[in-house]
């Protein structure tokens, strides 16, 4: 990644965000394959992420533990445990580029800071 002064007006623009391997400064989209004009770049945002569920590890253990108390302990089996995983894929494309990148999903506020992010960069692509 280079650095966006060259490709600029000489002077040196700050990035005001990242989105996974996806920097955005005032006038550029800066990618692994170079800087490009942010400047009608078009920004999409697809959820992959998904919920799983399972039996919890504790539950089983209180399970075995409790089993021959009136075989009350089979209730514990039905604690679950639900997690978020997945990737959130953004996807920036404009004047003679496309780019894709995958966030990983660390928690259910992981998508709206991704979109905040986007919709900033979409900012500022309308301002150009």
């Amino acid at each position: 990644m280079g650095d966006p002064a060259i490709y600029g007006t000489g002077e040196f623009e700050p990035i005001l965000a990242t989105i996974g391997d996806i920097s955005v400064s005032q006038h550029w989209v800066i990618t692994p394959t170079g800087p490009h004009p942010i400047r009608g770049s078009v920004w999409t945002v697809t959820d992959m992420s998904q919920w799983q569920e399972g039996i919890s590890a504790v539950g089983v253990v209180l399970c075995i533990l409790f089993i021959w108390v009136c075989l009350l302990g089979l209730l514990f089996l039905l604690m679950k445990d639900r997690k978020l995983t997945g990737y959130i894929q953004v996807t920036v494309q404009g004047k003679g580029f496309h780019h894709q990148t995958l966030v990983p999903v660390r928690g259910p506020d992981t998508f709206a800071q991704v979109h905040q992010s986007v919709n900033y960069a979409r900012s500022l692509s309308a301002l150009g």
